[in-house]
Order: structure tokens, then C-alpha cells, then sequence
């Protein structure tokens, strides 16, 4: 069996809303800093007060790809990514309004979408993001490391029902 490629992990509750990830991004992809023009954006959830990272999710059964009329998106075996191929991008923007994650966006100049590519498997998101919001790997890496973050949740709730039930006798 092939091995998958790697994913992007978002770890909302490291983020610090800098949106630093937004502006090298597009430096990086269109060589100007300009968060509309960046593939992954931060959202800020003004009643929780959280930053959350959101960018494509590279679906397997990508909505996009399915819905474009023109097969401009398909999908890279090798990153494990789906692309654009902005030359068969006709900019009808059905991609856009498909996308259950809203990472498909549309340039307003080009006019055509663009999203995620992972920067060609070295995301510049991840190389500048110091506390590691966002990370580039393997897909069982990312959930060892889920497994793990509940377990320790699974813990303290247990540490804590023990301590309250021995103050209770």
C-alpha cells in the first residue's frame, strides 16, 4: 500500500490570531502581502474569543472537483492535494459555493479561484508559524497525536471526579 501524504493540522488553541500564516502565504504565492490573496485564513470567534487557521482540507471526494464544469481540479496523488489548473479555470466560481469548509476562494483580478496547495509540500504557513498552530504531517502522526490529547483530557476529568468524591465523604 502507497503511503499517504501529509495533512495540515490545525491546532486552534495555539493560535494567536497574528496572522503571520496569511501574510507569507501571499508573499509567497503571489508576492504580496495581502491576506485576501492568502490560501489559508484565520477566523476569529468573537463570543469564545479564539483564532481558528482554516484551509483546504484536500477531501478525497473533493465537492470542487466533482462540481467543476471544466475539470480544472483534480487531484495529485503524489502531496496528496487537490489542484487548480488555472489554465482550464473558466472563474465560474461553482467550486466556491460547493466548498463545505469555504477554503475555495476567487481572485477578484485573475479572476479565478484559488486554494491550498501546500505550497508544493513545503507550506510556508508552517515554516513561519514559531508556536505550531499549524503543522505539515503524516496522517497517523496527526492521530497519535489526537488519541493522545484525549487521553490526557480523559485523565484529568478522572482525577478530578476522584477529588471531588473523596471531598464528598
Amino acid at each position: 500500500m502507497e503511503p499517504m501524504g501529509k495533512v495540515l493540522q490545525v491546532n486552534f488553541e495555539r493560535c494567536t490570531g497574528c496572522r503571520l500564516c496569511e501574510l507569507v502565504c501571499s508573499v509567497f504565492h503571489d508576492g504580496v502581502s495581502n491576506p485576501a490573496r492568502s490560501r489559508i485564513k484565520v477566523i476569529k470567534w468573537e463570543s469564545e474569543g479564539v483564532y481558528i487557521p482554516m484551509s483546504c482540507q484536500q477531501c478525497q471526494d473533493a465537492p470542487c472537483m466533482i462540481i467543476c464544469p471544466v475539470k480544472a481540479i483534480s487531484r495529485d496523488e503524489k502531496l496528496s492535494r487537490v489542484m487548480i489548473n488555472q489554465d482550464k479555470c473558466i472563474g465560474c466560481r461553482s467550486c466556491v459555493t460547493v466548498c463545505p469548509f469555504g477554503a475555495m476562494n476567487f481572485n477578484v483580478i485573475d479572476r479565478k479561484v484559488f486554494k491550498c496547495d501546500f505550497c508544493d509540500g513545503d507550506p510556508q504557513c508552517v515554516r513561519f508559524c514559531d508556536i505550531k498552530a499549524v503543522d505539515y504531517l503524516e496522517p497517523d502522526r496527526v492521530s497519535i497525536s489526537k488519541k493522545r490529547t484525549a487521553a490526557e483530557k480523559i485523565t484529568a476529568a478522572q482525577k478530578q471526579a476522584l477529588a471531588l468524591e473523596s471531598e464528598l465523604r
